[in-house]
């Protein structure tokens, strides 16, 4: 199996905790923000690590817990800001300023200004910051849902992770031409079209998409039907053009984040992770794809508002908000005799 120079040295690289400088990041700038807090907003931004709202998934309008960026003073908003910047590449923090830019911008549009509000947009720290038992934090508005959890220093968890762009892509005003999910497009379209032009026709399973991605706002994502072309099939330049696709999602973390997920998704099988189309290969039409692995799936679907409206989602099956290791690192604590 094929792989770039850069993937092959992204693999290379081992899982320590020493090679993971974001998970001492995001403890570092989740402590200033707490600290930056009074007793107040402190009540609002802070949860017990077991409670509810932890999993509580969601990108779509509604009532949220945790703290408003409405709420925050200026300097309570940049450590806000330092947090995301401890677990976002520059690409994954421009695309979600820009994501709440658009609300701005659907304020605009709609005239709805107590429904549109880029101030909705909210941060919640879950446990204590650095607990080896496990912690957390979120980061959560409407077409925004960042979950990251964190558990013995070096286990990490950075699913469910949605982003979602309304309008796909602005057609008039100051931010027309802005297109924020514009990669997540193109290089998926690029892909189903290189397996057509291949004789991979199976890769289209049908002309009609489903009205949004399948996960919705599941807490636990189950593993739809296995469509489209395994990878297994494709040709070694196919195969780069699925890796790109899957590195778009992945590489909206920091680098050592984005190298570890991606390591796991390799070891997982990538011969086994499949690419299916659903609608419109033509610029302007409703589309719907897949690439679903042995572990995760990645998902995008623009059908609403004449398809200009794009959803897009990197989930984990048994992992999303840490599933998988908090249970063994539950199990190892109590084997050891200590505290849970």
């Amino acid at each position: 199996m094929m792989k770039s120079p850069l993937l092959s040295l992204l693999l290379s690289l081992p899982l320590a905790a020493q090679d993971l400088p974001s998970i001492d990041a995001m403890k570092t700038a989740a402590d200033a923000f707490l600290g930056s807090l009074d007793d107040a907003k402190r009540g609002k931004a802070a949860f017990a690590f077991d409670s509810d709202q932890r999993e509580n998934f969601r990108f779509t309008p509604q009532t949220r817990t945790g703290l408003p960026l409405e709420e925050m003073d200026e300097a309570q908003k940049a450590a806000a800001m330092k947090l995301l910047e401890a677990a976002l590449s520059e690409k994954g923090k421009l695309k979600a300023m820009q994501i709440i830019t658009l609300e701005g911008v659907l304020r605009e549009i709609e005239k709805r200004p107590e429904f549109r509000n880029p101030g909705k947009y909210y941060v919640s720290v879950f446990g204590k910051p650095g607990d080896p038992k496990g912690w957390g934090w979120k980061f959560e508005g409407h077409h925004l849902a960042l979950n990251y959890t964190v558990a013995g220093g070096k286990e990490f968890s950075v699913t469910p992770s949605f982003y979602g762009a309304n309008p796909g892509e602005v057609r008039e005003g100051e931010h027309k031409g802005l297109r924020v999910l514009k990669a997540e497009d193109e290089l998926a379209r690029a892909l189903v079209n290189v397996l057509l032009e291949g004789g991979k026709k199976e890769v289209v399973f049908t002309d009609k998409p489903p009205a949004d991605i399948l996960t919705a706002e599941s807490r636990k994502a189950s593993a739809p039907e296995a469509v489209g072309v395994a990878a297994a099939d494709m040709t070694a330049a196919q195969k780069e053009a699925l890796r790109a696709l899957i590195s778009e999602y992945t590489g909206r973390h920091r680098a050592d984040l984005a190298a570890a997920d991606l390591k796991k998704i390799e070891e997982a099988g990538f011969d086994k992770i499949r690419f299916g189309w659903a609608g419109g290969t033509k610029p302007g039409e409703a589309w719907y794809y897949r690439v679903q692995g042995p572990t995760f799936i990645m998902e995008a679907a623009n059908t609403q508002n004449d398809a200009n409206h794009v959803h897009a989602v990197w989930r984990d099956f048994d992992g999303d908000f840490g599933r998988d290791f908090l249970g063994e690192h539950y199990r190892q604590h109590e084997k050891d005799g200590g505290d849970h």
